[in-house]
């Protein structure tokens, strides 16, 4: 992409922000000798959210992909040189490990899947105009739950609770924001709001 990139990672034995780290840095360095330039590139922090089970994975590798066609950068996905589309598809590449995705849906299955013409909504973070800050968010879960802090609100019994959730959702606070402020786990919260 020409402003941003995506990547799906796997955390292992070192901490999520080392890796960006590395990558992102080496990449200022590679940047900065080519063009002779000096300076940051990177404008703002990553943004990361964890990827809790299987069918949430295949989503997000299918936003991924497609990203470039929402973008208008090509009209299908094959299309587009730096996607790691193709390596799902010859499931031959030493950069991306495919197995992971390929053992979920097999390679037909899989490419199906992603050719799909969804609208996914993955890391549910936006900075756009109109949005509910975290007062006016806390005030709408009290009015809904009658809760007056995140502890009451975890005690609810479970149905009441996704009752609620789901409530807050359709009054237009983000899965993150309803997380954060009622200290529900994101993947509970983001299952009660697909149902």
């Amino acid at each position: 992409m020409g402003n941003h990139f995506h990547l799906l990672l796997k955390v292992g034995k070192e901490d999520l922000e080392l890796v960006v780290k590395r990558i992102a840095g080496s990449y200022v360095y590679w940047y900065n000798l080519k063009y002779r330039r000096c300076g940051h590139l990177f404008q703002d922090r990553y943004k990361s959210e964890v990827v809790e089970d299987d069918p949430y994975l295949l989503t997000v590798i299918r936003y991924i992909h497609q990203n470039p066609i929402k973008a208008g950068l090509c009209k299908y996905i094959s299309e587009y040189k730096y996607s790691s589309f193709g390596a799902y598809i010859t499931e031959d590449s030493r950069l991306v490990d495919v197995s992971l995705a390929l053992s979920i849906a097999n390679k037909d299955s899989f490419i199906e899947f992603n050719n799909e013409s969804k609208i996914d909504c993955c890391m549910d973070v936006s900075d756009e105009v109109g949005k509910i800050n975290d007062t006016d968010g806390a005030a709408i879960i009290k009015s809904v739950s009658n809760c007056a802090s995140s502890a009451e609100f975890q005690a609810l019994d479970t149905s009441q609770r996704d009752r609620f959730i789901e409530d807050l959702k359709q009054r237009g606070l983000s899965i993150r924001q309803i997380s954060r402020l009622t200290g529900v786990s994101f993947g509970i919260v983001r299952k009660q709001s697909a149902q």
